[in-house]
């Protein structure tokens, strides 16, 4: 039997797929190759937005006409929040929950009922932490360290879908480590839907965490995904600016800059909190980069607190935005807020963004002209073309070369080989 994985969504559901795939290889399933007709097709969905729900039932109309006899497993976030609508779906036979993934090498070699198979368990009873990490390519690899969020923002989803915070124990992430290691993994990024409450229920801290990660052997290269501002400690940011290992590389989900707007959307820090652990990090890592997600046309986002938010975000030292025009999702408490913003004007706000963050890449890179910087090479020909990343997340490119896959080389970076990075 041949099986294939499609995730849509954020880097936890990519390492959450690439671990089960593996459990099933284990088994004597086999992932079927390019051009190979699958037996079972798997579909690892998200639940961020409403663009997010379209996308999977896109792809999941299009499987069922590409591969009219293959078998459709539907999981993850819209599985979670809408079984009984993904399993109306033409083709799907199996949902399962976001926490029921896990429970894929179990059920999928057993019969189907007529009327399919539903497996999702309310969010109260997610409290299993499932570890799990990507090894699809042998030089960076995503590390699960958290799962699930106790923030609850007005606008959010995701904890009615992921369940509350949970993580691992520092010594089962350190073996995690010294396996993808073992396998010749170059790079760790460290990923979770909160990870910044890594440690919560098990008394443990991310900044133990790291420390213990900073010596695991073989590991050259550690990113941290996206955290809570007001969990990034001070002491975590000096840590990351003395250490051999850690990446000047930060994600900051910042969602407005405006106060009143942070009020509505339930954040947890001001403007000024975030604006200061950007300055702490630009004091003691000047070529940082820093990513920042950006939510415009939430409801209650007047035009002067996008005009507040547009501002703040244009005096950053930031590298680059993630911008989300805001969707309504059922049971958050957003949709109590007043009033709504039309969607010509979500679309006009979200264009200002972009071209701003258009703006701050371009300044960035230009700065970094000239530098000399260590890059991992992956694995991807790209028509005779390799990529890899810089410590500081600048992509860039080079002859194909079988030979420097998975090396961590040194360059000078120029504008010939610089590419654009489109990875989020």
């Amino acid at each position: 039997m041949t099986f294939r994985f499609y995730t849509l969504g954020c880097k936890l559901n990519f390492a959450e797929s690439s671990h089960l795939a593996r459990q099933l290889s284990g088994m004597g399933y086999t992932s079927a190759k390019n051009g190979e007709v699958p037996d079972i097709c798997i579909v690892n969905t998200c639940t961020v937005t409403d663009h997010a729900d379209k996308k999977a039932r896109q792809l999941i109309h299009k499987l069922h006409k590409t591969y009219p006899g293959a078998r459709i497993i539907a999981t993850g976030c819209y599985a979670q929040l809408k079984p009984d609508e993904i399993l109306s779906l033409d083709g799907v036979d199996t949902v399962l929950g976001a926490n029921d993934k896990f429970m894929l090498p179990d059920i999928i070699g057993n019969a189907v009922p007529e009327n399919g198979f539903t497996n999702v368990s309310a969010t109260s009873l997610q409290s299993p932490f499932y570890p799990a990490w990507s090894g699809d390519d042998r030089t960076r690899h995503f590390l699960k360290i958290q799962d699930g969020c106790d923030y609850f923002c007005s606008y959010c989803a995701i904890p009615f879908a992921r369940g509350r915070s949970r993580s691992a124990y520092i010594e089962d992430v350190a073996e995690a480590a010294r396996k993808i290691a073992g396998n010749g993994g170059k790079e760790i990024i460290l990923t979770g839907v909160n990870i910044g409450d890594f440690g919560k229920r098990t008394g443990e801290k991310i900044e133990d965490l790291v420390k213990t990660l900073d010596n695991i052997p073989g590991i050259e290269r550690i990113r941290i995904s996206s955290i809570e501002p007001d969990l990034l400690s001070d002491d975590l940011v000096r840590y990351i600016a003395e250490s051999k290992k850690f990446a000047p590389h930060f994600h900051l989900p910042l969602q407005s800059g405006s106060d009143g707007c942070l009020k509505l959307m339930r954040r947890r820090y001001t403007a000024s909190l975030f604006a200061s652990k950007v300055e702490l990090i630009k004091s003691l890592m000047p070529d940082a980069f820093i990513g920042v997600d950006v939510i415009v046309g939430t409801r209650g986002e007047t035009p002067e607190f996008f005009r507040e938010s547009y501002e703040f975000v244009e005096r950053l030292p930031v590298s680059r935005l993630h911008v989300f025009a805001y969707s309504q999702r059922a049971g958050t408490a957003a949709l109590r807020i007043s009033p709504a913003v039309p969607p010509k004007e979500k679309k006009s706000r979200s264009e200002a963004m972009l071209a701003l963050s258009d703006k701050k890449l371009a300044g960035f890179t230009a700065s970094q002209i000239g530098s000399r910087r260590k890059v991992l090479w992956e694995a991807k020909n790209d028509g005779g073309v390799m990529y890899g990343f810089t410590e500081n997340y600048l992509k860039v490119h080079r002859p194909f070369d079988e030979a420097r896959i998975n090396t961590i080389e040194e360059i000078t970076v120029t504008d010939n080989n610089l590419s654009k990075n489109d990875e989020e």
